[in-house]
């Protein structure tokens, strides 16, 4: 492997990230949207049910810091609002009008993105998004790091196997 030429996970993953927002957007404003795509997952997830930070999280198994980020990015938008719930102790959010509206908007274009995702898969001859959600599992029983570790420690011991 010559680690100077060949691209790491991290850089292929972001790469084709950037690929697929670029070509959401795309479709956004063909729409006529002010929208990003960093917004889908949390409204995805509140149009499905989710009320808090915490039920969007486990939905989206994004960061809840990148989960609060987008919340907030969408509440100065008007388009989601908080409300206090039954409980008292987390505060709720919901879609306002204008995000329902919005929702109501996007659910086609979500109906085609997965036709595109499962047309995508055909065309590489195997499901990409259960090979991630299978690497996203494996690191969460195993980080990167404790990986990156182990390996260093095999290279170590390989070498002075060698001498």
């Amino acid at each position: 492997m010559d680690f100077k030429q060949d691209p790491g996970l991290g850089e292929l993953l972001r790469y084709v990230g950037e690929l697929v927002e670029q070509g959401a957007d795309e479709h956004y404003r063909a729409m006529s949207l002010s929208y990003r795509a960093r917004y889908t997952p949390v409204l995805r997830a509140l149009h499905a049910g989710a009320q808090t930070v915490t039920a969007i999280t486990e939905r989206t198994r994004l960061t809840q810091g990148a989960i609060s980020q987008t919340v907030a990015l969408l509440e100065n938008g008007g388009l989601i609002a908080r409300h206090a719930l039954e409980d008292g102790r987390k505060s709720g959010i919901r879609l306002t009008a204008a995000g329902r509206t919005l929702v109501g908007k996007l659910e086609r274009h979500w109906v085609a993105t997965f036709a595109a995702i499962d047309r995508l898969e055909a065309e590489l001859g195997y499901p990409l998004r259960q090979v991630l959600e299978a690497a996203a599992e494996a690191l969460e029983r195993e980080g990167f790091s404790a990986r990156v570790t182990a390996a260093k420690a095999e290279m170590e011991r390989k070498h002075l196997h060698a001498d």
